[in-house]
């Protein structure tokens, strides 16, 4: 990568790392949906001005079903099982277990998308599971007040953004990235709105909520997805999907510095027993891809 993109992959962990801060922050306030509403809303019309354009408008026209279920499954879906987390779990520990989209990516992959496995990733995600039982083994409380549901909704949220990334590599490849971007987020937002509307909080939403919340939206969310997709077209995938394993990192510090939040050897060693997992599960350690190039050699 280009020292520019560098610099912006890092800022792009930072966003997405800040995002569990705000969700953190505003969640409990304005309630699950009204914050996801707030967050894909503003976001779209943020985004929207990159559609400014008839080629563009006619492709979000001619694949509005597909985009609708990619808003539905990326967006909607995981961001309020993420928002739901929040309220109970603290915002580094909910981005480790986060970082485990890749793992769910493969392993639907290879389920529904006939999207093969190589023995460097069972190990891989074999790994990446045990940490995730490192991480919270002792909080799998599913009582009244106990941990063990929030939990599974982080895990629900990566099996959705796993199942959308399969989707929209297999049915949406075709699409300029801004379609993709702008197009289901739009759609998100008008998913959101009713039900939005109808849970809205009665109480007086505080100012620190409320930036948050807009913060939320246009960093976490606008400003993101153009970073992303920056470094996307500039740099490549492999590069880009480096992200992964930096948002956890920041969002565990920003979560120190900002809320106070504790951290354990557990929560250390969980962090890189997982993180370690999915480096080998998707190729990004230089030896393990090397082992899976040589492989098929190996075998013929």
């Amino acid at each position: 990568m280009s020292t520019r993109d560098t610099l912006k992959l890092f800022l792009l962990s930072t966003l997405w790392g800040m995002s569990f801060i705000f969700m953190r922050v505003a969640s409990p306030e304005f309630g699950v949906v009204p914050l996801i509403l707030v967050r894909m809303g503003l976001g779209a019309l943020l985004l929207l001005p990159l559609l400014m354009s008839r080629n563009y408008l006619q492709l979000v026209r001619d694949n509005i079903g597909k985009l609708a279920l990619l808003g539905f499954i990326n967006h909607v879906i995981p961001f309020s099982l993420l928002a739901l987390a929040t309220l109970q779990l603290e915002a580094g520990f909910t981005s480790l277990i986060n970082a485990t989209t890749p793992i769910f990516t493969a392993l639907i992959g290879a389920l529904w998308f006939a999207t093969s496995i190589q023995k460097r990733q069972y190990i891989g995600l074999a790994t990446a599971f045990f940490g995730i039982y490192v991480l919270s083994g002792d909080r799998l409380d599913f009582d009244i007040g106990g941990d063990g549901w929030f939990i599974l909704a982080v895990l629900g949220a990566t099996f959705f953004y796993g199942l959308a990334g399969n989707y929209s590599k297999t049915h949406l490849s075709h699409l300029p990235v801004r379609v993709l971007a702008a197009g289901s987020c739009s759609i998100s937002g008008l998913v959101l709105l009713i039900p939005g509307l109808m849970l809205w909080p009665e109480a007086p939403i505080s100012s620190m909520a409320w930036a948050s919340a807009l913060a939320l939206a246009t960093l976490s969310t606008a400003v993101a997805f153009l970073l992303f997709f920056s470094v996307l077209a500039s740099a490549g995938a492999t590069a880009a999907s480096t992200v992964t394993f930096l948002v956890p990192v920041s969002a565990l510090l920003w979560g120190y510095l900002l809320l106070d939040e504790v951290l354990t050897w557990r929560i250390l060693l969980g962090m890189a027993i997982t993180l370690g997992g999915t480096a080998v599960a998707t190729g990004m350690l230089p030896h393990w891809r090397r082992r899976g190039r040589r492989a098929p050699c190996t075998t013929e």
